[in-house]
């Protein structure tokens, strides 16, 4: 009887070393997101959030660099948080949007359309930056299986170490840093840039054959619909301002037409910037740090005090700054962000040029 316990208590903790061990290696080989492609921290910074936000936006790189979720704050007491990241496709923001509901339910979800424009899945990198850092859950498995391109496989995103178990020789100092924990990329989602290129020309765009929007892409939108139907939240379509990729006026026509249908808000942002204040090409104050691609945080300020204004003014929404708990978290946010700020112009005064971040 005693040998048996024994036995059993060896192989229980012989177990336990070995699953120890496997996480320990998969942890020590998965990217870390820290110094480079920084955009794949993005997704599991969301479960660090200690209250609820009224907004939340989803979708791409036009979500992430173009809104601060503080400037909200301190302009309007509105809190939210932003769940985008590089070329996120629509079914990654919609079960990105059931990730979130599993945790909060805000008052208005905030899409971006650009990425109406892909009905097929891109490539494995930007489905790794966007997914990996899922919660492992029902959902993830869901927006893995719809994300997949034809060479990956389902078990590696459960178990990423079968994925990158070739990185031993490109481990970096990074992977060893951020074994444990990993600093804040982000302020509520967003990615802050200060540095100023302002836009020059792009190429005149090209005509398509074809301007109808993908079939997946619609029944995604309708599923968001659906969901946000489902649970009383009021779903908002923009498209943010960007000078490139170009945004044809026949995509844009689809979607007034299916937000009318639906009884949705839409609102193009393209086509506020003289009301917004954006300035694309001034060569000392351009609100754009990548030559019109994306706003720089100047850009990103003034389009989120608009659309704040623009929220406050069309609906009911909870001015939270004389909450003390609430101010409290966003005291220390608003702090951080400050500090990246002054932190950021500093290096532009020093260096002339801004370092990746």
């Amino acid at each position: 009887m005693k040998r048996n316990i024994k036995r059993i208590i060896f192989v229980v903790a012989a177990v336990a070393v070995w699953v120890g061990a496997f996480f320990m290696t998969q942890r020590l080989l998965e990217p870390k997101y820290m110094d480079d492609l920084i955009e794949g921290a993005l997704t599991a910074e969301y479960y660090d959030e200690t209250t609820k936000h009224d907004v939340i936006f989803i979708g791409d790189c036009e979500v992430y660099e173009n809104f601060s979720p503080v400037t909200l704050w301190e302009n309007y007491g509105i809190t939210s948080y932003i769940r985008g990241n590089a070329q996120q496709l629509i079914w990654q923001s919609y079960y990105l949007l059931e990730d979130t509901l599993r945790y909060e339910k805000p008052e208005f979800v905030v899409f971006n359309v650009l990425s109406m424009k892909y009905g097929e899945p891109q490539s494995e990198e930007y489905n790794r930056l966007t997914l990996d850092g899922m919660e492992l859950s029902p959902v993830k498995i869901k927006a893995v299986e719809a994300s997949m391109t034809e060479d990956e496989e389902l078990i590696t995103y459960i178990f990423p170490i079968l994925r990158y178990h070739s990185r031993w020789n490109q481990l970096k100092s990074e992977d060893f840093e951020y074994f444990f924990k990993k600093d804040k990329i982000s302020h509520n989602g967003f990615i802050m840039r200060a540095d100023v290129r302002p836009a020059t020309t792009f190429p005149e765009p090209e005509p398509l054959a074809d301007y109808t929007l993908p079939a997946t892409c619609w029944e995604y939108l309708d599923k968001m619909a659906a969901l946000c139907k489902e649970n009383d939240i009021e779903l908002i379509l923009i498209k943010a301002p960007s000078l490139y990729p170009v945004w044809y006026d026949q995509w844009d026509e689809q979607i007034v037409e299916y937000a009318q249908k639906n009884g949705l808000a839409y609102i193009n942002l393209l086509d506020k910037c003289d009301e917004i204040g954006i300035d694309f090409y001034s060569p000392e104050t351009a609100d754009t740090y990548d030559r019109g691609l994306h706003l720089n945080l100047s850009g990103a300020e003034k389009l989120s005090n608009y659309f704040g204004g623009w929220l406050c003014s069309n609906y009911q929404i909870t001015d939270h700054r004389n909450d003390p708990d609430i101010s409290a978290v966003y005291s220390e946010k608003s702090a951080d962000y400050y500090a990246m700020k002054e932190d950021q112009l500093r290096e532009l005064s020093e260096f002339g040029e801004l370092k990746s971040y």
